[in-house]
């Protein structure tokens, strides 16, 4: 075991090892002083699976990622977004009858309908709820919550199943554009607190997640490009390439081309999965939050536009306008700037709102994004599509210059979107 002494605190840089080593271990720590930092690993497996018809064809993949603990059952508790309760009610309770045939599954209770959208997580009772029926079901760690929904229900859901016992496993089916391209394999769950976005919550990476083709028929069309916001913005961070291949697929994309939407939500998942599992900050310990360029907007615009925005909406604005921006103050050149507009415009989505001029209520958000993380407040830009850079100020004229310059593009978007596409 490797040791360094720092502050008066030994550090250790090695984990313990075997038992067959214990006593050399206890020797180890007999030697040292009265204070220890000691670094550790905690393992974490992401299980994403890609489907074409998870309540038809391919239910064998959702039951075979349901693991029985002992040789009783595996007690299944299914929990579904109310906006589908209409479209998927009948394949629903087919797939609820098909996983109590299976002999290692038991499904307790039928079907629980959630209210969908922001609203899942802006009422504390609905989590309470939640946990009143884990509760009344007899949940234990080694049950599931399998859980139908948008990023929001999953959000709520995944909450109170992460606080209940201290976590039951959780089986996420993202059933909208947003949660596959991003939020269904992200490690939080939060719920909006004190009227800020996602005060109260949690880390807890899901026991697995299955992102589904055929479950996202039935959106409507808002709904079905508000996901291409987070698309855009992790090519942004991550992949020029892909980012190319966005701007030439938008009009595919606001035309619900099949082919090309499915590849552009599948590079944004494995993109957004690829950060979580080797960025090496998962759990965001660390001051940035890269994932989140052009958030720190989105999540004040929210609730100033009393929710009317979706946040795929809000996260394209914030996109926008931090493209802009970062074309003002950092190397983003001014052409790539206008193309994420023309982008994001020509797949369907705003690019500006009103309450854009609210520019003191907007600043503030700036602080609640700090809180969030704690410390130094810091901002990921872009230098360049692919080239992320995090910053620890804003210039305020700047950025209300960049306010004004977007508001201005937005009156003629589609111009915008046909000459720089």
């Amino acid at each position: 075991m490797n040791t360094q002494m720092n502050n008066d605190a030994t550090t250790f840089t090695d984990a313990p090892g075997p038992a067959t080593k214990t006593n050399k271990v206890l020797s180890e720590f007999s030697k040292l002083d009265h204070a220890y930092d000691i670094r550790f690993d905690v393992p974490q497996i992401q299980r994403l699976r890609f489907t074409n018809d998870v309540l038809g064809t391919d239910f064998n993949v959702l039951s075979t990622l349901i693991e029985c603990s002992g040789p009783a059952p595996a007690k299944v508790q299914i929990w579904v977004d109310r906006g589908l309760q209409a479209s998927q009610s009948s394949m629903l309770n087919k797939l609820h009858a098909r996983l109590n045939d299976e002999t290692h599954i038991q499904v307790v209770d039928d079907i629980q309908y959630v209210l969908g959208g922001e609203d899942s997580k802006r009422d504390p009772r609905l989590i309470e709820s939640i946990l009143s029926a884990f509760n009344n079901a007899n949940l234990d760690r080694r049950s599931y919550v399998l859980v139908f929904g948008g990023g929001a229900v999953l959000d709520a859901v995944g909450f109170a199943a992460a606080t209940a016992h201290r976590g039951i496993r959780l089986i996420r089916v993202p059933t909208t554009t947003l949660a596959q391209g991003d939020s269904g394999v992200g490690v939080k769950n939060a719920i909006n607190f004190f009227e800020k976005k996602n005060w109260l919550g949690t880390f807890a990476t899901p026991w697995a997640v299955i992102n589904d083709v055929k479950i996202l028929d039935t959106l409507p069309d808002r709904d079905f490009r508000c996901g291409f916001a987070e698309a855009v913005k992790v090519s942004l961070l991550k992949s020029a390439d892909q980012f190319e291949n966005l701007v030439a697929n938008a009009p595919f994309i606001f035309n619900r081309d099949a082919d090309k939407s499915h590849q552009a939500l599948r590079h944004s998942v494995l993109l957004h999965l690829e950060h979580i599992t080797r960025g090496g900050d998962p759990f965001e310990a660390e001051m940035a939050r890269p994932l989140d360029f052009g958030h720190w907007s989105a999540h004040k615009l929210e609730p100033l536009s009393e929710y009317t925005l979706r946040h795929g909406e809000a996260v394209s604005i914030g996109v926008a306008l931090d493209s802009l921006y970062s074309s003002r103050v950092h190397k983003l050149s001014r052409l790539d700037a206008r193309r994420v507009v023309g982008c994001l415009s020509q797949i369907g989505l705003p690019t500006s709102h009103p309450r854009l001029a609210d520019k003191a209520a907007l600043f503030s958000g700036l602080e609640e994004f700090r809180q969030h993380l704690g410390g130094e407040l810091t901002i990921t830009m872009i230098d360049e599509p692919g080239q992320p850079l995090n910053v620890n100020t804003i210039d305020y004229t700047e950025m209300s210059a960049a306010i004004d310059e977007l508001m201005e593009m937005s009156r003629g978007e589609n111009a915008v979107g046909r000459e720089f596409s």
